[in-house]
């Protein structure tokens, strides 16, 4: 499966620890066997993915969308707080 990500996510990415990416490493694995894993959003989210993992005690969202059966685009990552605003503030862009 082919992985793409967003301006958006490299930027969240880039700030992140080392082992905080290897968290994200493992849940992008995770979503890359099965893609409907995460939870489908409606609404002014509509198309997008939500996968939720555990790092450190914390809970920590990844959004994505499903470009096809061979591509999806990992569009933000980050801790559950303030992460559905800043979503909707890349979605307009």
């Amino acid at each position: 499966m082919k992985v793409l990500t967003s301006p958006t996510f490299d930027r969240h990415a880039k700030k992140l620890h080392n082992n905080e990416k290897l968290a994200l490493d493992g849940a992008v694995r995770e979503i890359m066997i099965n893609p409907q894993l995460g939870d489908q959003k409606r609404g002014d989210l509509d198309g997008f993915y939500i996968y939720k993992y555990r790092f450190s005690n914390q809970l920590w969202l990844l959004a994505y969308t499903v470009e096809s059966e061979e591509s999806l685009t990992l569009r933000l990552v980050g801790a559950h707080e303030n992460f559905y605003e800043a979503l909707k503030r890349n979605v307009r862009k």
